[in-house]
């Protein structure tokens, strides 16, 4: 079932390198991504800090967890955009 995401963001980034001509630029869709990862994380462990001692553990492995995720989803997407600007070129 965790798979459906990842395929589903590799088919969207297929769309998006596809429907966009020229080339896009990896390294600020990469940026982005990882910007979005931090910003998530941060809001996790916020949460965990004001839910109290105990879920500050819960919150900042969730914070990593989520950080982690969109770093994967971000190159999982930017793969989909090479093989995107391929089928275009054909």
């Amino acid at each position: 079932m965790a798979y459906i995401l990842e395929i589903l963001i590799i088919i969207i980034g297929i769309i998006y390198g596809y429907m966009k001509p020229g080339k896009e630029d990896r390294s600020a869709l990469l940026k982005k991504g990882v910007v979005i990862g931090i910003i998530l994380g941060a809001i996790m462990v916020v949460l965990g800090l004001i839910g109290g001692g105990g879920l500050l553990l819960l919150g900042g492995l969730a914070g990593v967890a989520v950080f982690i995720e969109v770093i994967i989803l971000a190159v999982l997407f930017i793969i989909g955009t090479y093989i995107g600007d391929m089928l275009e070129r054909k």
